[in-house]
């Protein structure tokens, strides 16, 4: 074999070589787009994680809580999509939003912060709060008290809460906490309102802790638009406490919750 045959076969084989090492590159890259894809589909369009970042649905939800957002439940809108891309006109395969869900929506005045709240008022409806109780429809809800819920704050100050049961008409019930009744306040004496068609009413399970749409939307929620409503809150999936404070440095890994892991939204 001469030279010039060695050197053009040790050039073939650097060639095959080169053209393996770049289909190994491109499969990489193909794998990883593709795995991308996927993510950002059932992201969109199945299952979204949340966190939840105020406590303005205590006890039912803490902070500290994950949770898995079902996107299917209601349908789709532009909302549903990243960056609310304009492509879908108005919501499509759309299901009823019922009294009683936890819903996540995308703050009307703000699209791009999201929001968690429990849905009381569906079109049609009239929503009043008198003495800190809830009106619907000119109808008291039903109501059953609980033992009060207490807890330690930060501070190491004991918090009571009284703990309040509500049985919507469709049967759903789930816990509220208050404090104390406020004459007067927007909170526990407010408006008579009537939601409007294609918008929802709702109110945080803290009562005298949520800013929801007892106030305009100009400072709080206002009505939510039925496009702006992102999914059902179903799961959580893992839940830390961290009550620790920036000098409690003994305290900064937090504590897990482990009897809320993988439960039920009520």
């Amino acid at each position: 074999m001469s030279e010039k045959q060695i050197n053009e076969g040790s050039k073939g084989v650097a060639k095959s070589m080169l053209l393996k090492e770049d289909e190994s590159w491109l499969d990489f890259f193909k794998t990883i787009f593709y795995a991308f894809l996927i993510a950002i589909s059932f992201r969109t369009f199945v299952l979204q994680p949340f966190s939840i970042p105020s406590e303005s649905m205590l006890k039912n939800l803490m902070v500290g809580d994950f949770l898995l957002v079902s996107k299917f439940s209601y349908g789709y809108s532009k909302h549903s999509l990243p960056f609310s891309l304009p492509l879908i006109p108005g919501r499509i395969f759309a299901s009823d939003v019922e009294r009683g869900d936890v819903v996540v929506f995308r703050l009307p005045r703000d699209p791009d912060t999201y929001y968690i709240k429990r849905i009381v008022g569906v079109p049609g409806d009239k929503i009043q709060t008198k003495r800190g109780e809830l009106y619907l429809n000119d109808e008291k809800i039903p109501v059953k008290k609980l033992d009060d819920y207490v807890r330690i704050d930060t501070f190491g100050r004991e918090e009571r809460f009284s703990q309040i049961e509500e049985t919507m008409p469709n049967g759903k019930s789930y816990v509220t906490l208050d404090i104390d009744y406020r004459p007067g306040s927007m909170a526990d004496d407010s408006d008579a309102f009537i939601v409007p068609e294609g918008h929802y009413f709702a109110m945080g399970d803290n009562r005298d802790n949520s800013q929801d749409s007892r106030w305009p939307k100009s400072v709080g929620v206002g009505y939510i638009p039925e496009e702006n409503i992102i999914g059902k809150a179903k799961w959580i999936t893992l839940s830390f406490d961290n009550k620790a404070a920036l000098w409690e440095f003994w305290k900064w890994f937090p504590e897990e919750r482990r009897e809320r892991f993988f439960s039920t939204i009520n």
